[in-house]
């Protein structure tokens, strides 16, 4: 059996054809194009999407499996235990039952922020950049503005002028989508005004298709793996941001968040007395989350770049090619025939 790969390692331009002539030789069946639009199922993908699910999971139902997180006893900074699996609070309050509650709310949060960012941004940079002319100017300018302006000063500038008992779930993730999306809407429209010259879509609109429909049905499905990881991006942004609000004394007053156990946690001196399952817990919840968007945004990153996709396949399949080689032929053994049936006389 003759060697179907070059003993050289292609470079990343060359592999979408290499990996065609690897894939032809393999006898491999070509990916269909919405097979390609999906990312990859590699290792770190199924990591990132089993701690997203996990954390999702504790934070939809752990809330009716645990305690009255608000119940105060008088067992103040208790170690962990077989009655509380995380130990208590200062006030002798449950901190498993408080973990769930707060995962719950971070979840919203970020899930709130990562929705009203993605569409702000998709607004201004692709209408804008579809539009052209001065709509497109005033929507640039419109986000250069909201760029070049510092998130976290302004975050905590409109936080500190809600009162308190106004600044729920939905104040801080309006303030947070507001200050958060232009940097996303900057390449939107780079993206946008790369398509919008394309053969496909001038004949789309050469023929009279309302700019809606040429928007949402040539435009919009080439932009899904870059909404897909800038919505990744601003769930991520969102909980740390919310996190640091909260820490600041300036998150929602009317919910539990992760933020809002640590701000606790601070205050009752967690960390001098030594009650670790205090502060730990939040913090190791909103490592992990984001470690594991982090991870599902990487296989992403295969889609919009499809050269990343193309070498790590071509290795895959070179690595097959050369073990095929090395093994040999297979000696392939043909059944025999067995007799047709007789037909009843």
């Amino acid at each position: 059996m003759t060697n179907l790969t070059p003993t050289t390692e292609p470079s990343i331009g060359e592999a979408p054809e290499q990996l065609a002539a690897v894939a032809d030789a393999l006898g491999e069946k070509p990916r269909s194009a919405l097979r390609a639009m999906l990312p990859t199922l590699t290792p770190w993908l199924i990591a990132g999407l089993s701690l997203i699910g996990a954390i999702t999971l504790f934070g939809i139902i752990g809330p009716f499996f645990v305690q009255d997180p608000t119940i105060i006893r008088n067992i103040g900074l208790s170690a962990p235990s077989v009655d509380h699996i995380l130990g208590t609070t200062q006030t002798g309050q449950d901190v498993f039952a408080q973990l769930a509650y707060a995962t719950r709310g971070s979840l919203e949060i970020g899930l709130l922020v990562g929705v009203l960012a993605t569409i702000l941004s998709a607004f201004f940079g692709i209408l804008g950049a579809y539009i052209g002319g001065f709509t497109d100017e005033a929507f640039s300018l419109f986000s250069n503005v909201f760029l070049v302006i510092p998130g976290l000063p302004l975050v905590i500038v409109i936080s500190g002028f809600v009162p308190p008992k106004q600044r729920g779930l939905w104040t801080i993730a309006v303030v947070l989508a507001i200050t958060g999306w232009a940097a996303s809407s900057r390449v939107l429209r780079a993206q946008t005004m790369s398509i919008r010259n394309r053969d496909y879509v001038s004949a789309a609109r050469v023929s009279g298709e309302r700019s809606f429909r040429v928007i949402a049905v040539e435009i919009l499905p080439n932009l899904l793996p870059v909404l897909a990881s800038q919505f990744v991006f601003a769930v991520i942004a969102a909980i740390l941001a919310e996190a640091g609000l909260a820490f600041l004394g300036l998150g929602a007053s009317n919910s539990s968040t992760l933020g809002t156990m640590l701000f606790y946690a601070q205050n009752g001196f967690a960390l001098p007395l030594g009650a670790w399952w205090w502060f730990i817990p939040p913090g190791l919840i909103i490592a992990l989350f984001g470690t594991g968007l982090s991870l599902v945004n990487f296989s992403i990153d295969e889609i919009i770049n499809p050269r990343l996709k193309n070498a790590r396949l071509y290795r895959k399949r070179r690595k097959v090619a050369l073990r095929n080689a090395a093994a040999g032929p297979r000696s392939t053994i043909t059944p025999p025939r067995q007799a047709p049936p007789r037909s009843a006389a």
